[in-house]
């Protein structure tokens, strides 16, 4: 692994964390992620998360099968399910002694010049502690961006700004950006120009896409931050990344001033 010591924003999408099959979260995916996330850590780096998953932990105790379409059960879904997504992180980080921190934010919080700062001090101190992993998420309760549009997509990004990080990682459940032939497109200069690639699929408990990955990237290379995606179902795609390996697809990102 690389010896730099980095500032890592992961992306969980919400079909990295669900079972392949059916609703409800997927147990082995939590212990794969948090192993990863633990072994950074354990090297020096500093990791923040950035979470989806309430809707789709929530939907059992609703009796739903599918993403619910209306808002207010979106909502109440991502209610139920919150709590039920945290413990899964809790108890997959005690594994490794790491202790985990929840910070529900809307973008109305980053917006804004003083809870902006409120949630950067938040995180310094959180990080400054060495065995807590900030666990981020959009209040789905009483936001409603995510639930329509990005899946977290652009809240990782504006994440990795306030974090100041070195690297973003959105974790998908294809291999990275697919050109034509379905090969992977290791490396990307223009965006916009790799946006003609894109088909629009998603998975069944998502709402973002490969569209609003791309709309995010955007955001993060312009801000100067390196920015992967990868596969979150294959092992040790996270630590590949950060030594530098040529997985997925990556970004080049403008110099930051």
């Amino acid at each position: 692994m690389a010896s730099f010591r980095k500032r890592i924003v992961l992306k969980f999408g919400s079909g990295v964390l669900t079972r392949a099959r059916s609703s409800g979260l997927d147990p082995k995916q939590f212990a794969k992620l948090t192993a990863e996330i633990a072994a950074l850590i354990g090297a020096g780096h500093q990791c923040v998360a950035v979470t989806s998953g309430a809707v789709a932990a929530g939907m059992s105790a609703l009796s739903l099968t599918e993403r619910p379409n209306d808002l207010a059960t979106a909502q109440a879904s991502a209610a139920i399910g919150q709590s039920k997504l945290m413990r899964a992180y809790e108890t997959a980080f005690a594994r490794y002694k790491l202790n985990v921190a929840q910070l529900l934010l809307t973008h109305g919080d980053l917006d804004s010049q003083m809870r902006r700062a409120n949630a950067r001090n938040t995180l310094e101190r959180l990080l400054a502690a060495g065995n807590v992993v900030p666990i981020i998420n959009e209040n789905d309760s009483v936001a409603v961006e995510e639930l329509k549009f990005g899946d977290n997509d652009r809240l990782s990004v504006d994440v990795a700004v306030l974090a100041g990080a070195d690297l973003l990682i959105l974790l998908t459940q294809v291999d990275g950006l697919l050109d034509a032939e379905g090969n992977i497109v290791r490396r990307v200069r223009d965006i916009d120009r790799a946006k003609n690639l894109v088909n629009g699929d998603k998975g069944r408990f998502s709402v973002g896409g490969m569209v609003s990955k791309l709309d995010a990237v955007q955001r993060a290379v312009d801000a100067g931050i390196a920015t992967a995606i990868i596969n979150g179902r294959q092992p040790q795609r996270v630590a590949a990344v950060v030594a530098g390996e040529t997985v997925g697809t990556h970004f080049v990102t403008k110099k930051r001033k």
